[in-house]
This record gives C-alpha cells, structure tokens and sequence, in this order.
C-alpha cells in the first residue's frame, strides 16, 4: 500500500479567500454557493466573482440574498452574480432548484448549514442538523451531477467541521429515535456525513472529471452559533477555546478547494487551514480529520442510507 501524500500550499489559517483566488481567472466558470446570504457563504461568493465566477447564491431569505449579490456586484464591478430560492430542509425544493439548473456547472459549494440546534424535525421526521446539513446537500449535488459532469473538470466542496470528531455516523438511530437527543452529538454526525459524502461522491464521480473535498472552515463568529449557549461560548472564547477567524479567513480554505489550480484532480480529501488536514490523535488538539470520517465503508454505507432516506421523502409519520 503506497503512503499517502498530504497536499500542502503556501496558504495558511491566516489567509483570506481573496488571497488564495489570486491570480486565477474563474471567466466562464459557473458557481453555486449554498447558504451564501451570511456569514463565510457571503464571502466565498465574493471570492469567486472576483476571480470572474458567474455566481448562483442558493439561498432561503432570497430578500437578503438580493443585497448580498447587490454588493458583491457593486464591489466587484462583476454583474453575474444571481438569486435562487434553496430550502435544504425541503426536499421538493431542492429539487425544483435542481429541475431549474440549466446548462454546466463548474463549482458547486455546499456551504449552508445550522449548529446545535434545539430537537427538531423535518416533515418526514428526519432531525434537523442531519437533514440541513447532510440530506439536503446530498439531493443537491446528486440532482446536479448531470449539470457537474457536463462541465468537465467540476469541483464540489463538502463544507465539514472540527465538530465531526465528536461523533461517526450512528447508522442505528441517525434520527435519534431510541437514544436522547444531544444537539452536539447531531452536529458532530452530521459534520462527519459531509466528510464522508466527500469521500464517496468522489470515487463515483472523479471518472466523470468531478473532484469532491471536504473542508473544515476554522472558527467563525457568525449566525451559525445562533443556538449555542451564549454564556458557555464566552467563558470557551475568555479561555482561548477558540482561534477565530475574520469571515475573508473562514472562506480560504473553501475558495481554495473550488478554485485553485494547486488542487487539480484532488479528490475525496478533508482541507483545514488550507492544507489538506493530517489523521486528528485522540485526546490530543481538536483538530485534523477522525479515522470515521474517511471511512471509505462507512462512506458507502451512507450514500445507500441517503437514497433510501430520500426515495422515502413525502412518505414519512407526519406526511
């Protein structure tokens, strides 16, 4: 078995999203960026127009997405930038955006998400973090793979988290039906889902030139700590807990992993810092990628789970 090389650039956790785009022309490239209304999702899509990216932000409140794609425009003097409606927790509306996607796509950044979310459930009884995070990006990138292959040389970013080491995917009980819920828990799986989506979307679809990443952002202050404990989180930031990153920062490693041409043919890895994250040691740092989360069986297992989970959508308890 040949030892594996670890990808490394000359960026680091201080790089901003424009630094790394620099000098590479996205011209007749085209882009969706999910969840791109705030927070790192706002300045990826402004990374990406700035290099020349025709851009797509998929977006819940398509209100505040208009002003968002109004000041990417204004302050990249690039008028390619658009609006769609994208509920990830509504499974007819990912497919209506999919249904609607017309012609190639060259990037596609799964970057929407929510964190440790109070108990909640979809419609079809699936818990919130998974569905957003995992099944709502799946059906995504799956209904678009046509579109992606038709491009020749796309690229998918799986935006993961640190948090996937606290748990792999509980296969038994994903919906945390038998066992009680822990919001943490649900991120952690979840997380590691978009990892591992990475690893199995890759080897189905590099044969179709569809190279698929995953990516840890670093630490970010942004709507998405919404449901954490305000006071927890302060007394973790007092303590040093956690490095934050400026938003331009946050977005590096995902502009990198869409965009550079350091990253040519690479597939079915996890980036943090922008260099591609080493094996995280247990009861060491939080940091690198867990053995569960590269899981070439667990990532199969879970390709099969998703179809079944979505082949059932609409059909659930409360449908």
């Amino acid at each position: 078995m040949t030892e594996h090389t670890y990808l490394t650039t000359p960026f680091d956790a201080r790089s901003t999203a424009a630094d790394v785009v620099a000098g590479t022309d996205l011209t007749g490239r085209r882009a969706i960026v999910t969840g791109a209304a705030s927070g790192i999702g706002v300045e990826t899509a402004r990374a990406l127009a700035g290099a020349g990216a025709e851009v797509t932000l998929a977006v819940r409140n398509t209100e505040a997405g208009e002003k968002v794609a109004e000041d990417i425009r204004a302050d990249t003097g690039g008028k390619r930038v658009q609006v769609a409606p994208l509920d990830l927790t509504d499974q007819r509306s990912v497919a209506a955006f999919t249904a609607a996607w017309d012609g190639p796509l060259h990037i596609l950044v799964n970057n929407a998400g929510v964190m440790m979310a109070p108990e909640t459930r979809t419609p079809e009884g699936w818990e919130l973090q998974f569905a957003t995070n995992h099944l709502g990006h799946f059906a995504l990138a799956t209904g678009l793979h046509p579109a992606l292959a038709a491009a020749g040389g796309a690229r998918v970013v799986s935006l993961s988290s640190v948090g996937h080491i606290g748990s792999p995917v509980d296969f038994d009980d994903i919906d945390f039906v038998t066992r009680p819920y822990d919001p943490e828990i649900a991120y952690a799986q979840s997380k590691t889902a978009n990892a591992l989506f990475a690893v199995e979307a890759h080897r189905r679809w590099a044969g179709d030139g569809v190279t698929v990443n995953a990516v840890h952002p670093g630490a970010i202050l942004s709507n998405l700590t919404r449901h954490m404990d305000q006071e927890q989180l302060a007394a973790a930031i007092a303590k040093g807990a956690y490095v934050f990153k400026t938003p331009e920062q946050g977005a590096a490693t995902s502009v990198l992993v869409a965009a550079s041409p350091l990253l040519d043919g690479v597939g079915g890895r996890y980036f943090e810092d922008c260099n591609e994250a080493r094996p995280h040691v247990p009861g060491g740092p939080r940091e690198g990628v867990a053995a569960h989360a590269l899981d070439p069986d667990a990532a199969a297992r879970l390709w099969q789970v998703s179809l079944d989970m979505i082949a059932t959508a609409g059909r659930g308890p409360s449908a």
